[in-house]
C-alpha cells in the first residue's frame, strides 16, 4: 500500500519499454502516459497497451493531442517526407516542443496520484540530436516542475528521471533483454504500418537495428520493406 509511484512516458518503442522496465525494477509502482498527439502511425499506441500489460502497470493512460494542427515535423505533416538517410542538424522527425507538452502533462498526473518521480526515456547518445533530449532540458524541466507546481511549493517536489540518458542503444537492450523486456512487442519505425511492421530504413530503424547488432542480440523486430544495410 505504501509502494511509491512513478509516471512513466511510454511511446510503445524500445527505450521507453525498457523505461518502464527500469522503474519496476527499482520498486515503483508504475503508471504509464502515452499520447495521441497526431503521429503519423497509431501502432505505437498499440505497443505501448502491449508493453504495458506485459511488463505490470498500474494504470495506462492515453491523452489525445492535436500536435498535428501546428505541423512542422515529418511525423505530424503528411507532406513532409521523413528522410532515409543521415541528415546534418536537427532532423525533420523532430517535433515542435512535443517532451515538453509530453513532461507537463506527466507531471500534472503525478501531482494527482501524489507521485514524485516521472521517467523519460531521452537518451543523448544514439538519438537523433533534438534538443529536448539534452540533459541541460531534463534539469531545466525539473526546476521548472518544482516552481509551478503546488506539490513543489510545499515541498514534495518532482524528480524527472531519465535514465538511459547516457547509455549506448546497444547497452539499453543489453539491460533490457536481461531484465525481461520483450521487444518483439515494441515499435520504433517513424513509418510503421497497421500491424505495426517497420520500413527498416528510417533513423529509427537504423538506430534500432545497429543496437542489436552491437549488442549481438537477435532482433524480433517485422519489417514490410527490405532493410537497408
Amino acid at each position: 500500500m505504501n509502494q511509491k509511484k512513478a509516471v512513466i512516458l511510454l511511446s510503445g518503442g524500445l527505450d521507453s519499454a525498457t523505461v518502464v522496465a527500469m522503474a519496476r525494477a527499482e520498486g515503483f509502482a508504475c503508471y504509464t502516459m502515452s499520447f495521441d498527439y497526431g503521429q503519423r502511425h497509431r501502432a505505437e499506441l498499440k505497443a505501448a497497451e502491449r508493453v504495458a500489460t506485459q511488463l505490470g502497470v498500474v494504470e495506462h493512460k492515453v491523452i489525445g493531442l492535436n500536435l498535428n494542427g501546428i505541423g512542422g515535423s515529418a511525423l505530424t505533416d503528411s507532406t513532409i517526407d521523413v528522410p532515409e538517410a543521415p541528415t546534418e542538424g536537427i532532423p525533420v522527425t523532430y517535433v515542435p516542443a512535443r517532451n515538453t507538452v509530453f513532461l507537463s502533462l506527466a507531471l500534472g498526473w503525478a501531482e494527482v496520484l501524489e507521485a514524485q518521480h516521472i521517467f523519460i526515456g531521452v537518451n543523448a547518445v544514439d538519438y537523433s540530436g533534438y534538443p529536448d533530449c539534452r540533459p541541460e532540458f531534463v534539469e531545466s524541466f525539473e526546476r521548472m516542475a518544482n516552481l509551478a507546481t503546488k506539490a513543489g511549493v510545499e515541498g514534495n517536489g518532482f524528480k524527472i528521471i531519465a535514465p538511459l540518458q547516457f547509455m549506448s542503444k546497444a547497452e539499453i537492450i543489453q539491460w533490457g533483454v536481461a531484465n525481461g523486456v520483450d521487444y518483439s512487442l515494441t515499435v520504433s519505425c517513424y513509418k510503421a504500418d497497421d500491424e505495426g511492421r517497420a520500413c527498416g530504413r528510417c533513423d529509427s530503424c537504423r538506430l534500432r537495428a545497429e543496437g542489436f547488432r552491437a549488442a549481438h542480440l537477435e532482433d524480433p523486430t517485422r519489417y514490410f520493406l527490405k532493410k537497408l544495410r
